[in-house]
């Protein structure tokens, strides 16, 4: 496989490459948006890590320092997006934005597919210094809970270690 041409535009990757399309129809990286695949800072971050993707700001290839510096531009917290991403992409999940959620993530379980079945989890990603009120927790639960989802929360420790705690309702 040739190496995806993607380009950036103010905060939005994309490419039209028949790869581009190729990948997404095989493994869902990107989301088809007028034609092009449009893939998010993670996706993208992730695509030039394993050598498929090379993303372009004005014809000129930008090194995987510089797109995280473009990233980290755009979402303070990618440093603690990326790991997770990477993480439970490399185990055989997919992630897609939860931004309509309010939370970072929809995770699919193995080997179910966006848009044929529905996310198992909605994912928050916090670093282990954060402090989180009852309240917050509570509002985090009543999104997946409403969503018909699980509540899975990612901590990142200060060496880049995640912890994982999943959150389910229970009827008694």
């Amino acid at each position: 496989m040739n190496k995806i041409q993607a380009y950036i535009t103010g905060q939005i990757i994309s490419s039209n490459d028949s790869e581009a399309h190729s990948l997404h129809a095989k493994s869902y990286f990107g989301e088809v948006k007028q034609g092009k695949i449009q893939y998010t800072l993670t996706e993208a971050l992730y695509l030039v890590e394993k050598g498929k993707l090379e993303v372009l700001q004005k014809s000129k290839p930008l090194l995987e320092k510089q797109i995280f510096d473009e990233a980290r531009k755009i979402d303070k917290k990618i440093q603690i997006k990326y790991p997770v991403f990477k993480d439970l992409r490399d185990r055989g999940y997919i992630l897609k934005t939860a931004l309509k959620f309010g939370a970072d993530f929809r995770i699919y379980d193995k080997g179910q597919k966006p848009g044929t079945s529905h996310a198992k989890w909605v994912c928050f990603v916090e670093h282990e210094s954060s402090k989180l009120s009852w309240h917050e927790f509570s509002a985090k639960n009543r999104v997946a809970h409403s969503t018909k989802k699980n509540l899975l929360l990612a901590i990142v420790d200060e060496e880049g270690d995640i912890s994982y705690y999943e959150v389910k309702w229970l009827k008694p």
